[in-house]
């Protein structure tokens, strides 16, 4: 084995978080080259991977175990970029529960990026506002969308893919890396086991899977010409809490002008940490919800962002402000090493029928009416998401 390359804390331009082990093991499979491990300062908490991906030198990072939401994410982002002072933007790569409807056919095994849209930044954060009269939520959604070298490079990839509609650098990135590494957890899970079911039908309690859930409460939808996933772009939900309840879901995607995903941690680094959300559905957020495309989830959302990565010029990651400093843009070699010492859309009609065709690749912000009081859960641990 060769001996692997160490740089230096300076020479790194991007960071990709992820919240869970498995999200993790996935971005490492990306790596074109891993790098030897840096020292840290004892502030830093962080145990991070360093490699290449392309031209890129990226630091990737995991939450703690047992940490989870917002406020971890944000944390351990605030370390990595005090340690390595040239971090431009970063990637918050995971799973997430996807949230269908008429107008965007999200399936599990999708990609959902978080990408501008109905005046929103690409994350809300949904549970944060003040509550008035009649338990009203007001919300303050005041978080700032991902740099323009991202969301040119999201302009770029589109492309990309209507050129080259069965996706196969992204597809190749996957099937290396279950390939190279024998993760058969990793691979598609099958259109049998992508089951979605009526927001109001509950889950049958003490039963892993969906056996004896009844299917007539399943939603008819086209079947899919290929296993190639569907790639969405629009409005993530992002809060403190695991939605496992699909009333909730719809009501909460209503309320905000159509959403494509809830998860957990994306609304702690969107104001101090220039970055895009990307996140693999594994779930419909809803009772039914299991772990069984987790895995699958996972890589596909990492092999999207080795692809959007693979688009995005270095030298314009360079020309962006750095996240430790003042905010003026330096080019990786003039940064010193002293650095290192320490108005919603509004909501259309509900749609009525459990049959659905779909549009697999269309973007902007699903709607879905729904506005009942329910019974259902919601989980405020994300361990068993």
């Amino acid at each position: 084995m060769s001996e692997r390359k160490k740089l230096q804390h300076k020479d790194y331009t991007i960071a990709w978080i992820s919240a869970l082990p498995h999200e993790l093991s996935a971005a490492q499979c990306m790596l074109d080259e891993e790098h030897e491990a840096l020292e840290v300062a004892d502030f830093d908490e962080n145990t991070c991977t360093l490699g290449r991906i392309g031209k890129h030198n990226v630091v990737m990072a995991v939450l703690g175990a047992g940490a989870y939401g917002k406020v971890s994410a944000a944390v351990r982002a605030d370390q990595i970029k005090m340690t390595f002072p040239n971090i431009r933007f970063g990637l918050m790569v995971g799973v997430g529960g996807g949230v269908p409807d008429e107008d965007h056919d999200v399936r599990l095994g999708d990609v959902v990026v978080s990408q501008p849209s109905n005046g929103f930044g690409g994350v809300i954060q949904y549970d944060l506002g003040k509550t008035g009269p009649g338990g009203h939520l007001t919300r303050n959604n005041q978080l700032n969308q991902p740099p323009d070298v991202i969301l040119t490079a999201l302009a770029a990839l589109k492309a990309k893919h209507i050129r080259k509609r069965k996706l196969e650098d992204l597809m190749g990135y996957h099937k290396k890396m279950v390939e190279e590494y024998d993760l058969k957890e990793s691979e598609y899970q099958g259109a049998e086991n992508d089951i979605l079911y009526d927001a109001e039908y509950l889950h049958v309690k003490g039963q892993p899977t969906c056996a004896r859930c009844d299917k007539a409460h399943a939603i008819e939808r086209d079947p899919r010409p290929s296993t190639v996933p569907g790639i969405h772009y629009g409005n993530i939900a992002s809060g403190d809490q695991v939605m496992k309840d699909g009333i909730t879901r719809d009501r909460i995607s209503n309320e905000l002008g159509g959403v494509l995903c809830f998860e957990m941690e994306g609304a702690g680094l969107m104001n101090s940490f220039r970055s895009l959300n990307i996140r693999g559905i594994c779930d419909y957020c809803d009772s039914h919800k299991n772990k069984r495309w987790q895995s699958y989830a996972a890589a596909i959302a990492a092999a999207y962002a080795k692809d959007l990565l693979s688009v995005v010029p270095a030298n314009k990651v360079v020309d962006e402000p750095t996240l430790s400093g003042s905010g003026a843009a330096t080019t990786t070699g003039e940064a010193s090493e002293a650095n290192h010492t320490s108005s919603v859309a509004p909501p259309k009609q509900s749609y009525g029928s459990r049959v659905w065709s779909g549009n697999v690749n269309s973007g902007g912000g699903p709607i879905i009416q729904g506005d009942q009081n329910s019974g259902h859960d919601i989980n405020f641990s994300w361990n068993n998401r």
